[in-house]
């Protein structure tokens, strides 16, 4: 059972990988994005995984420097630094040290530091923006313990994909459905096109009055 639970996972993650976010939004009932402000570093970022939660005290980081350790192969860190813009939470080197740990990527609901060369590296990085500020390094918070981002609640092992429209969370239990409904409106959205090349308009398609 194990297995085929792990075989399972591999085949959401590989194929929640086709889907835009907006689509997996529509698919999922309009439910599980993240705030719009949380953007990638740069467009050509995506990021597909499973989600481990850090709650993080404002303009400290000290737990998310024991999550990347924590964070399995594959995994994503989904942060809640509580929006505070004023630090920089994380940059270069824990991105170096994510690298090699095989972290998917990291989601923050705060400022990262070091864009540049966050993105010279490669490593999918989303943020609501930068801060050149540091960080203190005592302060308590949690791992893998429920977090709340934008009213989304997120938990550990919930799935997450990202690209450059946002973030979307989607629990374990509705990652078959959700994929399902994405794959029947991408199929609906390929027809359309034809349409439209055909000469119809988008208010014809669509029924518009």
């Amino acid at each position: 059972m194990m297995n085929d639970n792990i075989s399972n996972e591999k085949y959401f993650l590989e194929k929640l990988k086709e889907y835009q976010t907006a689509t997996l939004h529509e698919a999922y009932g309009k439910k599980g994005a993240l705030p719009s402000a949380i953007k990638p570093l740069s467009d050509s970022f995506s990021v597909t995984g499973k989600a481990v939660t850090v709650d993080l005290r404002p303009a400290d980081n000290i737990v998310l420097h024991h999550a990347i350790y924590e964070a399995e192969k594959g995994d994503v860190l989904v942060v809640d630094a509580k929006g505070y813009t004023e630090a920089g939470v994380w940059g270069e080197i824990m991105s170096y040290a994510a690298f090699l740990r095989g972290i998917a990527g990291l989601v923050v609901y705060g400022c990262v530091r070091d864009k540049k060369e966050i993105i010279d590296m490669g490593f999918p990085v989303f943020s609501i923006g930068t801060c050149i500020k540091g960080t203190t390094k005592f302060a308590p918070g949690s791992i893998n313990e429920s977090i709340s981002i934008g009213g989304i609640i997120i938990e550990k092992g919930d799935y997450i994909r990202g690209n450059s429209d946002g973030v979307i969370v989607i629990k374990g239990k509705d990652i078959k459905e959700v994929l399902a409904n994405a794959e029947r409106i991408t199929e609906k959205e390929k027809t359309i096109i034809t349409q439209l090349k055909e000469g119809r308009t988008t208010l014809q398609t669509y029924n518009f009055k």
